[in-house]
């Protein structure tokens, strides 16, 4: 790796020849380094390179993508591999190509779990519509076991299928992140988008609901509308619990969004949010100050909270705040079933709900005689001062 990284053209020519040869991928995707970066390596210069000297290459994939640790954060990486892999790969038309209404483009952002996608496709199939989806990591990153080995990623997308885009009939692009993809794919092929900054709510699942159905020429299925009348029900319950209380989030700047944006709603107060990166959606909190910062950071705002999330790193932090920490984002490596969970979706967003619910409800104490005088007691739960004597 490390000759790879300082060696230049030849050990990057080397290692794609190997990997062609051994592992017989469709698409190879080369990313750079700070190292890589600052020595001043032209990545596209060597795929060029390669592309001449091994004609018996031709039908490989190859995509490069600049990612240098100094520079950006992790969703925007992601927003750049797609936006990369599109306007390598995809067959280039125009507005008046010919288009196929019943298929459909989903572009994921990084924020969402193999279980989002997932559920998104199930969303988008009851519809009768098909979905092509970059990246799929619902079959990919979704822990189930293959029947034989394989050197190359499990599931996820074809590059057939990717070429093919353009004549989808619509792309739906979730998080802002995914903004740049979705526009690259319109400049290449006209295919028309909609982008959706989150679907964890009920406004927003409303919204994808009314699209699908314009797309398809049908109704809403009714399980669609039983799952909304129980989300309702639910946003009726969880409020009870979730008002008045005080949340800190540290996330990429699209799960920071979806889920400050929903808890907002629900009556909670973000008074800390910590992010990574620059984002339009961050000026949308309901918050007059959003870090781009570190856990630390993140820790330093969050004393007086009743609930911290953030990814599992923020264990240590919300143990010395003695606050509950509910983890989301990447990574989470001290829970099972991370890559299962679902936010997304009037289901997914009731679950979220119920489980963030639960969280304050676990924290209540017994009521003291004369708490009926102290409201600030039963709305605080345990971190409201003991009653004087």
């Amino acid at each position: 790796e490390v000759a790879t990284v300082l060696g230049g053209f030849e050990n990057v020519e080397q290692a794609v020849v190997n990997i062609a040869k051994r592992a017989n991928p469709e698409l190879i995707g080369v990313c750079s380094t700070g190292v890589t970066e600052i020595k001043g390596d032209d990545l596209d210069g060597f795929v060029r390179l390669i592309r001449t000297r091994h004609p018996e290459l031709d039908d490989l994939a190859l995509v490069c993508v600049s990612t240098p640790d100094f520079k950006d954060a992790f969703q925007d990486g992601w927003s750049k591999a797609v936006t990369h892999m599109i306007e390598a790969l995809t067959a280039p038309s125009s507005a008046t190509t010919p288009r196929d209404p019943q298929r459909v483009n989903l572009l994921p952002g990084s924020h969402l779990t193999p279980g989002d996608v997932e559920a998104l496709r199930d969303i988008i199939e009851a519809f009768g519509l098909q979905a092509t989806i970059l990246p799929d990591l619902s079959g990919s990153l979704d822990g189930h076991i293959p029947d034989d080995f394989t050197p190359t990623t499990l599931g996820g997308v074809s590059v057939a299928d990717i070429r093919a885009m353009g004549a989808a009939g619509h792309t739906i692009a979730v998080g802002e992140q995914m903004r740049a993809p979705a526009e690259a794919l319109q400049a290449k092929t006209g295919a028309p988008f909609t982008l959706f900054d989150r679907l964890t709510g009920l406004g927003p699942n409303d919204a994808l609901m009314s699209l699908l159905s314009e797309l398809s020429g049908r109704p809403a299925p009714m399980k669609f509308r039983r799952q909304r009348s129980q989300l309702v029900d639910a946003m009726l319950d969880a409020h009870f619990s979730l008002g008045a209380k005080k949340i800190a989030i540290g996330a990429e700047p699209d799960l920071l969004w979806a889920l400050g944006a929903f808890l907002s709603e629900m009556g909670c107060e973000l008074t800390a949010a910590v992010t990574t990166t620059a984002s339009p959606v961050l000026e949308k909190l309901a918050i007059d100050e959003v870090v781009i910062g570190d856990l630390e950071d993140l820790e330093a705002r969050a004393g007086d909270c009743d609930l911290l999330i953030t990814h599992s790193h923020g264990r240590q932090a919300a143990e010395r705040l003695g606050i509950p920490l509910w983890r989301a984002g990447l990574p989470i490596f001290d829970r099972l079933g991370a890559a299962h969970r679902c936010a997304v979706g009037y289901v997914g967003s009731r679950n979220l709900l119920f489980e963030i619910g639960n969280i304050f409800i676990r924290n209540l104490r017994d009521p003291e005689p004369d708490d009926w005088r102290r409201p600030e007691m039963i709305l605080r739960g345990t971190h409201a001062a003991p009653p004087a004597h």
